[in-house]
């Protein structure tokens, strides 16, 4: 192809939109701008078709957690009867006290404010009865409980 030729070419190119077009059309672009948009509609939908699994994958990481909350929950009440039924034994075995656990029903609500069942650990020796509370763990909002339990 002449120089003078390409020169001729790229200045309609260029300037005359309706041969630009014409050009457009017969190199195929018509077609290769159809694909683009189909590729664009599909990916469109493979975005909606993700934020619908990530919807999906959120709910189910929900469930798992609430389900080992519960699991942790549960193995929390566990542990903790383990830990009463261990201590209590090396009280009796240890102390020579024997361990109960007794509970009474507070209708008047003074421990907790309303009525309700109340649980507290003796420990009996020689006819003595001691309040003793056994638990895994304390906190300093349990001593003012303790001492209305004890009162009551």
């Amino acid at each position: 192809m002449s120089s003078q030729l390409k020169q001729r070419f790229l200045k309609l190119l260029k300037e005359d939109e309706e041969f630009r077009y014409a050009v457009a059309g017969l190199l195929g672009l018509e077609e290769i701008l159809k694909r683009l948009d189909r590729h664009e509609e599909q990916l469109v939908k493979l975005r909606e078709d993700m934020n619908k699994l990530r919807e999906d994958m959120n709910r189910g990481f929900e469930l798992i957690e609430r389900r080992i909350s519960a699991l942790g929950a549960r193995w929390g009440l566990q542990t903790e009867e383990a830990f009463r039924e261990g201590l209590k034994g090396i009280m009796e075995k240890e102390f020579g006290v024997k361990v109960e656990r007794w509970v009474e029903r507070d209708k008047e609500g003074m421990v907790y404010d309303h009525p309700s069942d109340i649980e507290v650990d003796i420990a009996v020796k020689d006819g003595k009865t001691m309040l003793i509370e056994i638990s895994s763990h304390i906190k300093a909002s349990d001593i003012p409980i303790f001492r209305r339990k004890a009162e009551f």
